[in-house]
This record gives C-alpha cells, structure tokens and sequence, in this order.
C-alpha cells in the first residue's frame, strides 16, 4: 500500500486561517478512501479545541536540535475520520495567540521541519512519499536531502511541495541560515536557499523537492510569468518539467445544499430556482433588504484585500447600483479602507446593499445560498474556493479568468447553453461591469437561467478526481 506523510501548518478541524487547511482536512481523507495510507502532521497549536487535545493520545517525547538549541519536541495523535493526525508538540514555540506573524517564525518553523523528520522512527511510519504544503514546510526537503543521506529509511523517500500562495514565501534574514536553520553558508550561497540577499524556504522546497504542484493547471503557468513570479519565475522555469497543476476539490459533504444545516430550505438542482427564493427572502428579511424574490441578488463572501479584485468593485458598483435593479451582500473582513468604502456604499443605498464587515460560517453558506450571482473579480487566485462553492450551490459566478477561476468558470454561451458562469479577461473596471450586466439579463431569462444552474450545479468539483491525479503522481514517483 502506497504511504504518503501531509505535512501542513493548519487543518480542519483543528486550526484553519485560510484554504490550506481545507485541502489538508479533506485531501487525506479522499486519498485514504482511494487506498492511501495517508498520515497528516500539524504543529499542537494552543488554540486547538479542548475536546480535541483531550481525546489525543501521547506518541513520545525527546528533544532535538536548532541550530546549537536544543529543543523538547512532543508528539501527540488523535484519528479524525479514519485519518491519523500527528500533532508536534512545543509549548515555547506553538502556545501563543495565533499562528503565523511572530518575530520568531523562522525558529518555530525550522523546528517544525526537523520535527517531522524526527518523528519518523518514533512513530515507526516510513512513507514512500512526504507531501509539503506552503512556506511553513519547504525545509523538510531541504534538510531529507542534505541530512539525512546516510540512512536508507530516509533515502527512499521522495518529497513534492505545493505551493497554496506563491505570495508568501517564508523570507527571512539571511543571518538565521546558521544561526537557526543550522546549514552551512555554501546553500546560500550557490543560490539554492537565496533570494535577494534573504533566505528563502519556499524557494528552498522548490530547489530540494522531486515535484513541485500548485492548485491549479493556469496557476501553474501563470507563476513561472515575471507578472506573477513573485521572484521566483526563474526557478519556477528550470523546474518546469517537475511542475504541475491540480485543482483543489471541494468537500462536498460539508458543502451540500441538501443537507446543510445552515440553509432554511434545502435543494438540489431539481428544485433549485423555487428554493433558492424562498432562500433569498429568508435573507432578506434577515439583513433588513426589501423582500424580492425576483430582484437579482449579488453575494460577495471575501477577504477584503487589493488582490480581490475589490479596486474593480469599487469603480463600478455606484454605476450598477444607480441603473440597475440589484442587490448586494457582501461578507467578510479586510483593509480599512474597503470595510469604510463599503460601509459608504450602504449609506449610498440602503435598499439595495447589506455590507456586513465581520465573518460568520452561517450567514456565508446562506448567502451562497440565496444569491443569484457570485462575484469574484481576483488579480490573482491560485485556486479559489469561493466559486466551488458557489457552483454547488447554483449561484452564478462573475470571476476574472486567472488561476483556478479560469480553470473551473466556464463563460455561458446563449447559443449552445453551454457553460456555468461569467469570466472576464483583462483587469479591467468596465469588463467586470459588462460581466455583471450581461450575467443579470441571463439570468432574467427563466430558460437561460435552468440551464446556467444545472451547468453549474452537475460540475463535479469534488475532492474525487483530484485526489486519483496526486495518487497517481505519487505513484509516478515510487516506481
């Protein structure tokens, strides 16, 4: 049986800041009903549920080194769905308040890396292939090659790194590759471990890891392009040939309109254009709109950041709300700038927007769940879980055709009813205004619309067939 160790900085249940702990909660456990012995390792963050911590059972302790440090490293384990989870213990490092964002990332994360590969004989689990997620990780291969080359165990297992973000990269001062990384001054200074005058970790993953994988096929291209290298397109083009693209899945039994325990009235694509108005005037009534079932309802759920695409929104949306006849509800958190420009907005018009700048789990699916239209203009978007959702639940997406946007949005066409949303290409204000009006007058039409909700809601977006693409590209490796 193929044995694969996900090593990840956040997972669902126990800690999520963002996607990544999506994709480690749900990947594994879709590659463990395909025949994956699949493990998964996360640091023991304070901030993980009681009920959780007191039901873990205790692995070991020992200590290891950082540098000249040396450093108590505790493992825990507790199955969530038929999936080991192994929890990396150290009260120093991981009981604090949040996650990432310390002065001292760069120790807690070298130390999470060797921790990993510490644990290995201790929990007697030798996997044919360790698979890295984002910045927090990328040492692990680093130190498997350059460590641990004198042990067979270790020598036969092959690593790939996947890069969630190509944004954030694990850069620190190159002052801590000895001082705490513990790694001589040569891996600096041949390159593989610099980037302008820094060290770099994911740059460091990439360089040191048999396959590279980021979360969308478009995305994949996208990054080895100057406009989206972030630095590292170079890099990212001599390892071309060890580059590829997976789309994430969505975990459909937590994101199923039948069932979800959030929606007052429950659906399926049978049903869905009735249901979703009775959806829609629940959240009407809830968020103080007038009550339309037959007014256009436009939902946003979003961080509120530049790379949104909220520049674009902010251009036009005075301009679509002055002539067209159109709601808007927007959730989520962000610069102050945009949770001040959209508190305005709601000032502007406040029979047409509902501007809610905080997040709530239950009103998000109930927006998916009653809107029309599912707006997500991104500059860049890796991946994106917005419009997966949005699909699932028959709310039309606009997006911007980048990254897993383009992947996943196909652009309805009136002649062959063929498509399951609205995209446009260029970063641009009036392209995303035209996208809107002409999503707006299809979805005036109750036959365009049956058949744009039926695209969207049949597309299979599950975790299924992306889980088979990592298997067989870890079987690819093992051969």
């Amino acid at each position: 049986m193929l044995k694969v160790l996900y090593v990840a900085s956040e997972a669902v249940p126990f800690v999520k800041t963002g996607g990544l702990a999506d994709v480690a909660g749900a990947l594994p456990k879709e590659l463990k009903k395909q025949g994956v012995d699949v493990r998964v390792v996360i640091p023991k963050y304070s901030g993980i549920k009681e009920e959780y911590r007191n039901e873990m059972e205790h692995i070991y302790d020992g200590t290891i080194n950082v540098a000249w440090r040396q450093k108590y490293i505790g493992v825990d384990r507790y199955d969530y769905k038929n999936v080991p989870f192994y929890f990396v213990d150290n009260q120093e490092y991981f009981y604090r308040e949040g996650y990432y964002g310390y002065p001292d990332d760069v120790e807690r994360f070298t130390f999470f890396c060797r921790a990993v590969l510490d644990m290995l004989p201790k929990i007697d689990f030798w996997p044919d292939i360790i698979h890295l997620n984002d910045w927090q990780t990328g040492l692990v291969s680093v130190y498997l090659k350059l460590e641990h080359n004198d042990d067979e165990r270790y020598n036969k297992i092959k690593t790939i790194y996947t890069i969630h973000n190509l944004k954030y990269q694990g850069r620190f001062w190159k002052g801590y590759l000895p001082d705490v990384l513990g790694l001589d001054w040569k891996y600096f200074n041949n390159g593989d471990l610099e980037y302008f005058d820094d060290i770099n970790f994911m740059k460091g993953a990439i360089v040191y890891s048999d396959k590279v994988t980021t979360v969308s096929r478009t995305y994949a291209k996208e990054i080895q392009d100057p406009y989206y290298g972030e630095g590292l397109e170079g890099m990212l083009q001599k390892r071309k040939d060890d580059l590829s693209g997976i789309i994430n899945g969505l975990d459909y039994d937590d994101y199923d309109p039948e069932t979800d325990k959030y929606v007052p009235f429950k659906y399926n694509v049978s049903n869905a254009i009735a249901r979703k108005g009775d959806n829609k005037e629940e959240l009407q009534k809830k968020l103080g709109l007038p009550v339309n079932r037959s007014i256009p309802l436009i939902g946003m759920v979003t961080r509120l950041v530049e790379a949104k695409g909220l520049d674009l929104v902010t251009r036009i949306m005075d301009e679509l709300l002055e002539y067209e006849d159109v709601q808007f509800v927007l959730l989520g958190t962000g610069d102050r700038q945009y949770e001040d420009w959209f508190k305005g907005l709601v000032w502007r018009y406040p029979k047409k927007v509902s501007a809610n700048i905080f997040f709530n789990n239950e009103l998000a699916h109930q927006i998916y769940a009653a809107s029309d239209l599912f707006l997500m203009p991104s500059q860049y978007e890796p991946c994106g879980i917005g419009q997966l959702i949005a699909l699932r639940y028959g709310s039309i997406p606009i997006v911007r055709a980048t990254g897993g946007l383009k992947d996943t949005v196909e652009a309805f066409n009136n002649y062959t009813n063929t498509g399951n949303g609205f995209s446009f290409n260029n970063y641009n204000a009036h392209e995303l205004l035209f996208s809107i009006k002409r999503a707006i007058d299809s979805v005036s039409e109750l036959s365009k619309r049956q058949h744009i909700m039926e695209n969207a809601m049949t597309a299979d977006y599950s975790w299924t067939e992306s889980a088979k693409q990592y298997k067989d590209l870890y079987n690819s490796l093992t051969k």
